[in-house]
């Protein structure tokens, strides 16, 4: 007979203190894991921006290498994969694929001569608040 207790106390299931305590151990875990991956997709979309415009700079500076110049304003960014007329040593493509957005979805900002770098070109991001000249910009002038 003892045997069929077990067995019957067994066959009910989890009491409502055991769900409540699973609960608490989950809550506190997630309390202590969350905090840690909050905020690391600003963080990621910074660090792309960074190498997009790290990666843009060595084209450029190949493209310089090829035509004795960086490409104008005009020509932009799209002179790295498309070649602008009159270019007799053009060499590329310098990159892979047409230059897309930054990560916040807004062209990067291509100026040659530039106005920080005037021996060469500025390029930069208006940054995750999508604003030029605001503190969350990211450019190739400002030392990291």
């Amino acid at each position: 007979m003892e045997f069929r207790m077990i067995r019957r106390y067994a066959a009910q299931g989890f009491t409502l203190i055991e769900l409540l305590l699973v609960l608490v151990i989950l809550t506190a875990l997630a309390a202590v894991v969350v905090p840690k991956f909050v905020g690391r997709g600003k963080q990621a979309k910074i660090v792309q921006c960074q190498t997009d415009i790290s990666s843009l700079g060595t084209a450029l500076g190949a493209f310089e290498v090829d035509n004795g110049r960086f490409p104008t304003s005009a020509e932009g960014l799209a002179a790295l994969s498309v070649m602008p007329g009159g270019l007799t040593n053009w060499h590329g493509p310098y990159i892979e694929k047409a230059v897309v957005n930054d990560p916040w979805g807004n062209p990067y900002v291509y100026v040659c001569p530039g106005t920080h770098n005037t021996d060469s070109y500025d390029l930069h991001s208006f940054g995750p608040d999508g604003q030029d000249g605001t503190e969350d910009d990211i450019d190739n002038w400002t030392p990291r």
